[in-house]
């Protein structure tokens, strides 16, 4: 889905970094990628690129805990059960959210139940602009061509029934875009053309 995602916006007239961990798909046609293999990578990646961005929209699932010890090397199997302490990884989109100088922040929300719920909670949570929530499961949103959103924001809500990844990717970044074109009419000409910019 972030690789539609991106590829979209590129579509409709954004300059796009990709900031990628390890997948087997092809770079989208105009994006800049970057690539990293952990939380940590991405973090630091995206740290580097936000700044420069107008809008920021996180897809990722990154991992929530990681081993405090990673072993150096093959743990042998020596025992009947292993225990491995984990720690929280930093937040990447709650980072970015809290920033001072901080662009539109767009989450995503993969839930198993309680879709819109859970999707609101985190919305309010992490302070974010926008969040598209999605269930998945067996057989839903991952390693498919397909899916199904649900949109909100502060005082909004749009479904985006189900079909093709790329044609939900394309209908999101032009709600984006108009959330963001309502949100830079008090902010300045600046920030308008830069809307317009993505909008085309």
């Amino acid at each position: 889905m972030g690789f539609a995602v991106a590829q979209a916006a590129q579509e409709a007239g954004a300059s796009v970094v990709l900031v990628s961990g390890p997948v087997a798909l092809p770079t989208p046609h105009g994006v800049r990628q970057v690539n990293v293999e952990s939380a940590e990578e991405m973090l630091h990646a995206v740290l580097a690129e936000v700044d420069a961005a107008d809008i920021f929209i996180s897809t990722a699932a990154v991992a929530d805990y990681r081993p405090s010890e990673p072993a150096t090397q093959k743990i042998k199997k020596v025992a009947d059960s292993l225990e491995v302490k984990m720690e929280r990884t930093i937040d990447i989109l709650a980072t970015v959210a809290a920033r001072a100088k901080r662009p539109f922040v767009v989450g995503f929300a993969a839930e198993t139940n309680a879709v819109e719920e859970h999707a609101l909670a985190k919305l309010e949570r992490k302070n974010l602009d926008m969040i598209a929530a999605n269930e998945v499961g067996h057989d839903k949103a991952f390693e498919r061509q397909d899916n199904e959103l649900l949109v909100l924001w502060k005082g909004g809500r749009r479904e985006l029934g189900r079909g093709l990844k790329s044609s939900l990717a394309r209908d999101l970044i032009a709600l984006i875009a108009e959330a963001y074109r309502a949100r830079c009419s008090a902010g300045g000409a600046a920030a308008v053309s830069a809307a317009q910019r993505l909008s085309r």
